[in-house]
């Protein structure tokens, strides 16, 4: 029975990891896609 317990609590730790750094992943990524726009409108605008 622990080792029933001990496999959940791991296995839920590594999904809540799993998800908080590809939350973290995807904010970094939606920051570059941000700068790239906002980089091509100021050369349209020149």
């Amino acid at each position: 029975m622990f080792t029933n317990i001990r496999f959940l609590t791991l296995l839920s730790l590594t999904v809540v990891g799993l998800g908080l750094s590809a939350c973290e992943t995807m904010e970094g990524a939606g920051r570059d896609i941000q700068s790239a726009g906002e980089s091509l409108e100021q050369e349209a605008a020149e």
